[in-house]
């Protein structure tokens, strides 16, 4: 079983959440629906903009909380790094 940390925006450079998972898919699609967090649909974050997979649950959640302790910066270049046009990848999972 994979397990997932993501980073989902609310717009290029907008507001971010982080979070992890073992259904990214399932997961994503709740926070578009409105269904994922109070902040996330507080702040609109439903676009899918970072992902990495993990090979347990101990290992998502340790790098999901190391994660939100980064400053925003650190966050801005991962995401880069990956995406540079801040595509939404959810529309990439199923494929």
């Amino acid at each position: 079983m994979a397990f997932f940390v993501y980073i989902v925006a609310s717009k290029r450079n907008g507001t971010l959440y982080i979070g992890s998972t073992d259904d990214l898919a399932r997961r994503i699609w709740e926070h578009r629906e409105g269904d994922g967090s109070v902040f996330t649909r507080r702040y609109d974050c439903s676009r899918l903009v970072w992902y990495q997979t993990c090979d347990s649950r101990e290992g998502a959640l340790t790098l999901e909380r190391r994660m939100k302790e980064w400053r925003r910066s650190w966050k801005l270049l991962a995401i880069e790094a990956r995406n540079p046009e801040w595509i939404d990848l959810y529309e990439t999972l199923n494929q």
